[in-house]
């Protein structure tokens, strides 16, 4: 009969915590970068100018067709080699989920400010209000309402694919949790709790994102 050996992960929960405060890091600082990036970003790509909507679509295309891991390992390995650089494997991860959070970030305001249907606009308009006071009090608040949700998933989406960055070296959760299995043989035991962890921050956030858009997003 399989059982968990809960003092096993009473014992480890230091090392857990400390392999969960390198893929917060990670992911906190990613997501920060991400949203100050996105937010001109996704503005950008309103643009009517065909060569910044090449460029700007270029840049997202990339981190749709690439895999996140592939990503990783080009910066990892070619940033030595192309500019010079040597980068920890710290470094490099929060480099490649920030570009991917602005990307991901960017795509949502732009579809949120392109969701506002026209008569928003004339509506406020035939109010009398200028094109400052238009976006500042019609726009940007609508706009506002329906970004939120989908970049609490995107957050959500970050602090689980942190999880490649054992990849690349990093002593993250994933990787301390190895660490525990090579040492006392309990696969079981130290993935659930993993699993746990992992549940404990992301349900949360998914649950307020659902909450969010059900309030919000019409």
């Amino acid at each position: 009969m399989v059982s968990m050996d809960l003092e096993l992960i009473i014992q480890s929960f230091p090392l857990f915590l400390r392999g969960l405060q390198e893929t917060m890091l990670i992911a906190v600082i990613s997501i920060i970068i991400g949203i100050a990036g996105g937010i001109p970003f996704g503005i950008i790509r309103c643009s009517k100018n065909k060569i910044i909507q090449l460029i700007s679509r270029i840049y997202v295309e990339i981190f749709r067709v690439f895999p996140i891991l592939v990503l990783l390992f080009i910066f990892f390995f070619g940033l030595p080699v192309f500019l010079n650089i040597d980068t920890s494997g710290r470094t490099t991860s929060i480099i490649v989920f920030s570009l991917w959070a602005i990307s991901e970030v960017g795509e949502v305001v732009r579809g949120a400010f392109q969701s506002i249907h026209k008569s928003q606009r004339e509506s406020g308009e035939a109010l009398g209000l200028n094109k400052t006071n238009l976006y500042l009090y019609v726009i940007i608040p609508q706009a506002v309402k329906r970004m939120i949700p989908t970049t609490i998933n995107i957050c959500i989406r970050i602090i689980k694919t942190t999880s490649l960055t054992i990849l690349i070296g990093v002593t993250e959760v994933i990787k301390v949790g190895q660490q525990i299995i090579e040492r006392t043989g309990e696969a079981l035991t130290i993935y659930t709790a993993l699993f746990i962890m992992y549940f404990l921050i992301c349900y949360p956030l998914s649950k307020w994102s659902r909450r969010l858009e059900e309030r919000w997003v019409v």
